[in-house]
């Protein structure tokens, strides 16, 4: 692995926070080159404003993800996923285990950990989901470090650098005030990622999982945050493409997301329930309908799927196409591309723009992918493309951009058409609502590909390899191993 350049920075607490500037701690990075000349962070500080030294002592929220048994996947996912998960599980029973994110709902990452979390459980891993906390100008900050470490350009001011490590610093306090001692932390993308190098009080083993293409970040916020990942004890990211260059991590794994079959969205829906379902949100089920499902985010270019439509138009008169979007608690800017697709679609009854904050959400995003005639994903960079495994489960075919892991769920021939420009997804598009049959071809192959690839057990087959060789490296403590007679209900609360 080549060195990681020093980075040199001054924080001025001062101009971080104006009107609090007393307290506790801030951590800045130590320059000093460690071994093999990799740069590392260690707990060098500087006072926290004393007006957030209450807010430091909070703990952590937790998200309650109810209950789910493993036992009810059999007859729909591949049994030998189910099979090698009851047997990884006899080593890792009672262990402890933490997934820490920035937001409960909105993205693929929360609907992930919705069904993942439960699962652990229902095998004796006693796991907890906690939520980092951070106020509005955190997450401005995250957001152009999530878009700068996917490429997008700009620079990092000392004065959003010091805005992040502030709050980083805050929920590493909020992880000693934490009673939990946990075995395996996973922490999810970009806004906590600096949390293990600042968190040595926790003797877990530590993984950081990216759910971005990070192949080519801007360097201005790679140089940033990489000195900080040295603390982890792996990396998961779902391509190998997407590792990122001079990675201070030396245990990378690449695993493709999935999806939960048994989900309230992915669920089969009643086909006159769902028409009924589309028509209350004011879809017109009688008339052909293409639908995009995604973040308001312009890496998923929903502008670009208005275009691509606008050239359909005149083809299929009564076509519709309906936009959902989430506007997600760590993603200010989602505001501002719903208002520009607002704007660019003004004055057009057949394009409908849905948000989960106006009662669509679940059952609804299940409706829409299972009646619509085509489903775009026409991403411009991609993390996977959750959504399009989604549409395909319900045998609808999928018009996806050529990025990330959609590719990986939409090999030739199976599932849909890859595009790489509006003129192209304007084609695909039209191509598929005139031949209906080769449509239905394409979803039924689609359903089977997701079956035996991108199914919830399946993925967490791949974190418990992961977590049993973590722990074959450094073993965990005695009360990690409990008889193999205990359920997950005994192992509840412990």
């Amino acid at each position: 692995m080549h060195a990681i350049d020093n980075l040199s920075m001054t924080v001025n607490v001062h101009q971080r926070m104006p009107g609090h500037l007393e307290g506790r701690l801030l951590p800045l990075p130590d320059t000093r080159p460690a071994a093999g000349g990799i740069r590392r962070v260690r707990a060098t500080c500087v006072p926290l404003p004393g007006a957030l030294t209450r807010e430091a002592e909070a703990m952590l929220d937790v998200v309650d993800v109810g209950k789910r048994s493993l036992a009810t996947y059999r007859g729909i996912a591949p049994e030998t996923d189910l099979d090698e998960l009851h047997q990884l599980s006899e080593d890792l029973r009672g262990a402890r285990c933490m997934h820490l994110s920035a937001t409960p709902y909105g993205g693929g990452v929360s609907e992930i950990l919705r069904s993942l979390v439960p699962l652990y459980n229902d095998l004796g891993i006693v796991t907890d989901w906690k939520l980092i906390h951070g106020d509005d100008a955190f997450f401005q900050v995250t957001k152009r470090i999530h878009n700068g470490l996917q490429g997008a350009p700009g620079e990092l001011t000392e004065a959003e650098k010091a805005t992040y490590l502030a709050n980083a610093q805050l929920n590493a306090h909020r992880l000693v005030t934490d009673s939990e001692n946990y075995d395996f932390v996973f922490v999810h993308d970009p806004q906590p990622a600096v949390l293990a190098a600042l968190s040595p009080h926790l003797d877990a083993r530590w993984i950081w999982r990216c759910h971005i293409d990070t192949s080519h970040p801007n360097p201005t916020f790679w140089d940033f945050l990489s000195p900080y990942l040295h603390a982890y004890d792996a990396a998961i990211f779902t391509l190998r493409e997407f590792v990122p260059p001079q990675l201070p991590i030396s245990d990378v794994r690449v695993y493709a997301p999935a999806i939960d079959p048994l989900s309230p969205k992915n669920h089969p829906l009643p086909e006159m329930l769902a028409r009924d379902v589309l028509e209350w949100i004011g879809i017109r089920t009688h008339r052909p309908l293409v639908t995009q499902v995604s973040r308001f985010d312009r890496w998923k270019d929903p502008l670009g799927v208005v275009r691509a439509y606008q050239r359909v138009r005149p083809h299929v008169p009564d076509l519709q196409l309906a936009l959902a979007g989430s506007l997600a608690l760590d993603d200010p800017e989602g505001w501002d591309v719903y208002e520009e697709l607002r704007a660019a679609t003004a004055g057009d009854s057949l394009i409908h723009i849905l948000t989960n904050l106006v009662g669509v959400g679940n059952i609804e995003v299940n409706a829409l992918q299972t009646l619509s005639d085509v489903v775009v994903q026409k991403s411009v960079r991609e993390g996977f493309g959750l959504v399009v495994s989604e549409t395909l489960w319900k045998g609808t075919p999928v018009v996806g951009g050529r990025v990330g892991g959609i590719p990986l769920q939409l090999p030739d021939g199976t599932g849909g058409v890859l595009v790489d420009t509006v003129e192209e997804c304007a084609e695909a598009m039209l191509h598929l609502l005139r031949r209906p049959d080769e449509a239905r071809m394409l979803g039924a192959r689609g359903h089977e590909h997701v079956r035996q690839h991108f199914l919830m057990p399946r993925l967490l087959v791949d974190h418990l390899r992961l977590l049993k060789h973590l722990a074959s490296v450094r073993p965990l403590p005695p009360r990690g191993i409990v008889p193999a007679s205990f359920s997950a209900a005994n192992l509840q609360g412990v």
